[in-house]
């Protein structure tokens, strides 16, 4: 039989293990509730071992009929082994005796270059997922367990075993990356710990106030007066805290849509330099804004990027030194790799106070995170403000830079893309506000 006659038949036998291989498919998704686009790729997967194996070719044995582990080549066409090295997903094919036949190369990642050949438990040490391969390479059932792997990093997989073939089988091991889940599936739960933690303290000390207000202290004028104005405090609080709830919901909502607008940042920073200019005051600071002349504009939503001004610049304010500064720099640089297209708008804002510790740094865009809970809450902060500013950055497809030391203050840069749209800039290029 020429090589075109061997490859039609083994597409025919591909063909027909098709069918057979997407009803398995359908009685997984039945039997294990998995994702039906991943276990239609098992199934694929399958379905091209049995098919495409050639007719001829395989070493065997008298008393088993056992593929060896020899060299992929000589047991799969170059399709199939082409096929199932760009699978996005970890691949691992076993012969008989459970020894590696095949690995792709998201699989070489976890496993090394140098596992063929060698006895699948001399490279995979989970016992759960030897179980698995061994109950599908005995019984023909295919299987699913969840694995994590710790090193190089904590990665967490579900594992898809079957059997495919009968007379040789080869075992088909396909692992699906759970990760990114499990990790989205715990920030939704440490959200949720969170916000209701952060809720009900400002909720309990509310209602103690209301039971106090209507026992022992409801004559009591100078009480009520104290009490009245801790609770509006502390409904202020909880205002806040729904709002930046709110907020950050919607631009979380958008993040991955692109801002389709204009933006001067010199105007954006103006506007909340403006805005918090009363609260600076207060405190005696002094805020010092400059630009460079004729910025162009950055591409953004104005209300957003405002947003994120007055979170970072209120921060400063917040905990920089009484009677200090609080400098705002805008000026024009280049992203790695120098080409025009990468013109970004630097911004930083910078404060004289006490600093951040350096191990607390990679954290403060974490939700709800305080270097300093009791003062935090003591200024009105709600923990949510530079995640508002983390997300408001990713949607501009921006970056955030945070450089600190102890006692020398702390700066946040911004780094915004140019808008490619031509823009005059009217705006006068250095000011100073207090």
């Amino acid at each position: 039989m020429d090589g075109s006659a061997a490859f039609t038949n083994r597409l025919r036998r591909a063909l027909w293990a098709g069918a057979a291989g997407f009803g398995v498919a359908a009685a997984v998704i039945f039997l294990f509730q998995l994702d039906a686009i991943w276990t239609a790729v098992a199934a694929l997967t399958a379905t091209l071992i049995v098919g495409l194996l050639p007719s001829r070719g395989l070493v065997q044995n008298d008393s088993a009929r056992a593929i060896t582990a020899e060299p992929m080549n000589a047991l799969f066409s170059p399709l199939a082994r082409d096929v199932f090295e760009h699978l996005p997903d970890p691949l691992m094919l076993l012969d008989s005796s459970d020894r590696v036949l095949f690995v792709n190369g998201p699989m070489r990642a976890l496993v090394g270059a140098s596992a063929e050949k060698k006895h699948v438990s001399a490279i995979l040490r989970t016992p759960a997922l030897l179980s698995a391969i061994g109950r599908s390479a005995r019984t023909g059932e295919s299987g699913t367990v969840e694995v994590t792997f710790h090193v190089p990093v904590e990665r967490t997989y579900q594992a898809y075993a079957t059997r495919a073939g009968a007379d040789p089988a080869v075992t088909a091991l396909l692992l699906h990356d759970l990760t990114s889940l499990k990790r989205s599936e715990q920030m939704r739960v440490d959200f949720v710990a969170n916000a209701s933690h952060e809720l009900r303290t400002p909720l309990a000390a509310v209602t103690g106030f209301i039971e106090t207000l209507r026992g022992h202290a409801r004559d009591d004028a100078a009480a009520r007066e104290k009490f009245l104005d801790i609770m509006s405090i502390e409904a202020k609080r909880m205002r806040r805290l729904i709002d930046d709830l709110l907020s950050l919901s919607r631009i979380e909502l958008n993040e991955h849509v692109p801002p389709s607008g204009e933006v001067s940042l010199e105007s954006v920073a103006r506007e909340a330099v403006t805005a918090l200019s009363p609260l600076a005051r207060a405190d005696n600071i002094a805020i010092e804004l400059s630009a460079a002349p004729n910025l162009p504009p950055v591409a953004g939503e104005r209300d957003e990027l405002i947003q994120l001004f007055q979170n970072l610049i209120h921060n400063a304010i917040k905990y920089g030194k009484p009677g200090g500064h609080v400098w705002i720099a805008l000026a024009a640089a280049q992203a790695t790799g120098g080409r025009g297209a990468d013109s970004v708008i630097a911004t930083s804002v910078r404060d004289d106070g006490e600093g951040i510790p350096s191990d607390a740094i990679p954290r403060l865009t974490e939700r709800f995170y305080r270097v300093d809970v009791k003062r935090s809450r003591e200024k009105g902060g709600t923990g949510l403000g530079l995640a508002i500013v983390k997300h408001i950055i990713n949607r501009h497809q921006g970056r955030l830079q945070i450089e600190s030391r102890a006692g020398e203050g702390s700066t946040f840069t911004i780094f915004l893309p140019v808008s490619r749209s031509p823009f005059l800039a009217s705006a006068p290029s250095v000011a100073a506000a207090k």
